[in-house]
C-alpha cells in the first residue's frame, strides 16, 4: 500500500535524536534548528523526557477519560505554577488544530454567536473550523467554505473595532507571534486593544500559543509581553515533546458543563507523563531564561550579516529575512552543512526553531556555516 502522497519530502531519514541533534540511518549527524516545527521544547531523547514514558507505559499507557486520572491534575497545577497564568482551567486535547476547534467551540456556546475574526497570514491548522480561519485558500475545501468567518488585516485597530461592533462576534483569535505566516508581530497596542473591544462587547479573546508558547519567546506564553488576559489560550507542540499532546486554558468565567467538549486520546496517561517531564525540565533546566539569553547572542550575531535585512520574532522563535527567496539556502544548509532550518509562506524568511536547550555554541556554528554558505551563493551569481 502507497502512503497517500501530500508532503514534499527530503531524501533524509532521521532515525535517532539527541539533544539538537538528529541523526540520519547511516549516521550522519545534522544540527536542529528547527525542532520538528518548533515541537521538540526540551531536546531530542531528554534523558528524564525518555524515564517519565518508560515509567508510564510500564505501568498503563492508555485509558478513558471516563475514569479519574490524577496525572491530569498534576499537569494542570504545574502549568499553572511554572506559566505564572492563574484562574484558569485546563481541557486537554491531542494536537495544535484540535485545540484552536475546541477554543472556538468554547467561545460559540459562551457568547451563543457564530462568527469569528482572524487575521492575515493567520495560521491555525487544517481541521474544518480552524482552516477556515487560516490565511491560505489553496488548503481549504469548499466543505470548509460555509463558516462565518472575517479577515482583517494584522495590527488593524479600526477594521477590528467596526467588525466586533457588528454584534454577532463570537471570538477574535489570533497569534501574537505568527508562526507559518512569517513571524509578524503586531504593536503592543493592537494587542491591548483587542482585549479591550472584546471585554466590551462580550467577545471571547483566543490567543493561539501553539507555536508561540511553553517558554519558546523567552516568556512562557507570548501574550504575557503585552499585559492582556485572553478568555481562551491554545497550545500544543512544545507541550510534549513530540509526544502528540495539545490543550485549552479557559477563564473561569467561562462555566464548564458535562459534554461540551471531549476527547479520545486528549489527556492520556503517557501523554500527561510526557507533559509533565516537559515542564519539570523547562524548570529545572531554566529554559526560559536559556531562550531569552541565547535569543540575544543570536540577533546580535545576525544584525552582523548584511545580506539579512530584516530579524524577527523573539526568544527562541526567529526569523531572518533575506532580500532574495531562501529555498536554495535552506537546501544547501541542510544537504551539504547538515543544518534543519524552516521555511514560512514569506520566501524570503528562513524560520529557526530550536529546542529550548539550544547553547550559544551551537548557533557559532550556525552563522559561520551560514556566511559561507552566502559568500557561495554570491561568487555562483557572479
Amino acid at each position: 500500500m502507497e502512503l497517500f502522497d501530500v508532503y514534499p519530502l527530503y531524501d533524509i531519514t532521521p532515525v535517532k535524536g539527541d539533544g539538537c541533534y538528529v541523526f540520519d540511518e547511516n549516521g550522519k549527524k545534522y544540527l536542529d534548528l528547527y525542532g520538528g516545527h518548533a515541537v521538540i521544547s526540551v531536546g531530542h531523547a531528554h534523558p528524564e523526557y525518555v524515564k517519565a514514558i518508560q515509567d508510564q507505559v510500564a505501568k498503563l499507557g492508555f485509558y478513558s477519560n471516563s475514569i479519574k486520572n490524577p496525572l491530569q491534575q498534576e499537569l494542570a497545577d504545574k502549568l499553572e505554577k511554572i506559566s505564572g497564568i492563574k484562574d484558569y482551567s485546563l481541557f486537554l486535547c491531542s494536537s495544535g488544530a484540535e485545540a484552536n476547534e475546541n477554543a472556538l467551540k468554547v467561545a460559540s456556546f459562551q457568547t451563543g454567536k457564530d462568527r469569528v475574526i482572524y487575521f492575515e497570514n493567520a495560521f491555525h491548522g487544517r481541521t474544518s473550523g480552524v482552516v477556515a480561519i487560516t490565511d491560505n485558500e489553496s488548503i481549504k475545501a469548499p466543505f470548509n467554505n460555509f463558516h462565518k468567518v472575517t479577515k482583517l488585516a494584522f495590527n488593524d485597530t479600526e477594521s477590528l473595532k467596526m467588525e466586533i461592533e457588528k454584534g454577532n462576534v463570537a471570538a477574535v483569535i489570533f497569534e501574537v507571534i505568527q508562526g507559518v505566516g512569517g513571524l509578524d508581530e503586531a504593536e503592543a497596542d493592537f494587542y491591548k486593544r483587542a482585549a479591550e473591544l472584546c471585554k466590551e462587547n462580550k467577545v471571547m479573546l483566543i490567543t493561539d500559543e501553539v507555536q508561540s508558547g511553553y517558554g519558546r519567546t523567552g516568556d512562557f506564553f507570548a501574550f504575557q509581553k503585552h499585559g492582556i488576559r485572553p478568555d481562551i489560550i491554545t497550545m500544543a507542540k512544545g507541550m510534549g515533546n513530540g509526544f502528540p499532546t495539545g490543550g485549552i486554558l479557559i477563564d473561569n468565567h467561562i462555566p464548564p458543563k458535562y459534554g461540551m467538549l471531549g476527547t479520545t486520546f486528549g489527556g492520556n496517561h503517557l501523554a500527561c507523563a510526557a507533559g509533565i517531564s516537559v515542564l519539570n525540565i523547562i524548570k529545572e533546566e531554566n529554559l526560559m531564561e536559556n531562550a531569552a539569553i541565547v535569543s540575544e547572542f543570536v540577533m546580535a550575531e545576525a544584525s552582523k550579516i548584511s545580506e539579512i535585512k530584516k530579524i524577527k520574532g523573539r526568544g527562541l522563535m526567529i526569523g531572518l529575512e533575506f532580500d532574495f527567496e531562501i529555498a536554495a539556502l535552506r537546501k544547501e544548509l541542510l544537504f551539504e552543512h547538515q543544518i534543519f532550518t524552516g521555511a514560512s509562506s514569506n520566501k524570503k524568511l528562513l524560520r529557526i526553531l530550536p529546542p529550548l536547550n539550544i547553547k550559544k555554541e551551537h548557533f557559532e556554528i550556525f552563522f559561520e556555516t551560514l556566511k559561507k554558505v552566502l559568500k557561495n551563493q554570491v561568487t555562483r551569481s557572479s
